[in-house]
């Protein structure tokens, strides 16, 4: 039985914009990769944009990939053997962004199955009761055609996936999530 003194958070108050003081205080949590690891470094940047088109300061962004053979592996292993940690976790800022240092992944295979470089992305913020969940592909990445997963996507909502090069920074990919209205990214249902 519950003590009538203490109040009982509802399912509304268990999420809340409390990332950046207890799971993304540690920036180096964004550096997905250490100086000298294999593969061609790059710097994600994700944005996240709510329905109006305005900016989510708060939310936790959390990424995995595989290493730049296409490989997950265990993380303490990886870190002594290639500078690869696969994983990193960061709070958006104020303008709703956070960048990954990290390097782009390889092709994942499985048997005769292969898919295109990806980056998995967990995202939770103020609003959403449980985590949601997508993936970032590589904008003129030849496997994407055939990358399985990408293909259940409608076609016309694939684009949603894409991060692109900037131009001006190379090595910068940038990837906007869009969490309502036109061009929403697409979230997975795992």
């Amino acid at each position: 039985m519950s003590d009538p003194a203490r109040p009982i958070a509802t399912s509304s108050q268990t999420v809340g914009p409390f990332f950046h003081f207890g799971l993304a205080t540690d920036a180096s949590l964004g550096q997905v990769v250490a100086t000298d690891a294999t593969g061609a470094r790059i710097q994600l940047r994700i944005r996240v944009l709510d329905g109006a088109g305005q900016p989510v300061p708060d939310a936790l962004i959390e990424v995995y990939h595989a290493d730049a053979d296409g490989n997950y592996g265990q993380p303490a292993a990886a870190e002594g053997v290639r500078g690869f940690y696969g994983f990193g976790r960061l709070a958006t800022n104020a303008d709703g962004i956070c960048t990954f240092t990290t390097i782009k992944p390889g092709v994942v295979r499985s048997g005769a199955v292969e898919q295109a470089p990806h980056v998995n992305v967990c995202f939770l913020s103020r609003g959403l009761l449980r985590q949601i969940y997508t993936r970032i592909y590589f904008e003129g990445d030849a496997g994407a055609a055939s990358d399985p997963i990408l293909g259940l996507v409608p076609a016309e909502r694939r684009h949603t996936l894409m991060a692109r090069q900037t131009p001006a920074e190379p090595g910068t990919w940038d990837f906007v999530i869009r969490l309502q209205g036109d061009d929403e990214t697409v979230f997975f249902d795992l």
